[in-house]
């Protein structure tokens, strides 16, 4: 049997170009199916015929893969973001640390607290904020820990689903030569 293509999961045209990368959601472009002997579990998103059992044994279309795969990409990303957000709360934090340490205990300094600006003396803020700086950075580990686990969480729903991303070479296919006429392809779901 010959493979079968299916179509572009998303409403974009797929003759489309850009001269540049745009901050737009990625195409998704379901791969070609190999016949195999049992009838895949692959399937034609458009028409939402089975992909794959999904948690609680429930039977995942392609649409809903790449769903849940965005969703878990989307997930892995504000976690990131916030990390990143995180550290340079901390930086802030030690520079004021390493500008108070320097000057007189009983200087004045205006501490923002809730929105509100309040007067208080080094002695009274620095150790406030020392305490901030230690809960930041057990945020910071915490989130770090979380990303990894989102990671792993992410490459074990790519390698059930076997979804690839559009561009990247597959590892247990050999090197496409132009004899090969289109056949063969593993099953699976193109990420770009």
């Amino acid at each position: 049997m010959a493979p079968r293509l299916f179509p572009v999961c998303t409403g974009r045209a797929p003759s489309r170009r850009r001269s540049a990368p745009e901050k737009s959601p990625p195409s998704f472009r379901c791969a070609p199916e190999e016949a195999q002997s049992g009838g895949g579990k692959m399937a034609d998103s458009v028409k939402g015929r089975p992909a794959a059992a999904g948690p609680g044994g429930k039977v995942l279309t392609a649409e809903q893969v790449v769903a849940r795969f965005n969703r878990l990409r989307q997930e892995q990303r504000g976690l990131a973001s916030k990390a990143a957000e995180l550290e340079l709360e901390l930086n802030e934090h030690g520079l004021v640390i390493e500008t108070l340490r320097e000057v007189d205990p009983t200087r004045k300094c205006y501490r923002m607290v809730g929105g509100i600006l309040v007067e208080r003396t080094v002695k009274e803020v620095l150790p406030a904020l020392e305490g901030n700086r230690e809960q930041i950075s057990k945020i910071i580990e915490t989130l770090s820990q979380q990303l990894q686990s989102k990671g792993r969480e992410l490459n074990e729903f790519r390698e059930k689903h076997n979804i690839r991303l559009v561009g990247e070479d597959d590892p247990r296919q050999p090197p496409k030569d132009g004899t090969e006429g289109g056949k063969g392809g593993a099953a699976g779901v193109l990420v770009s």
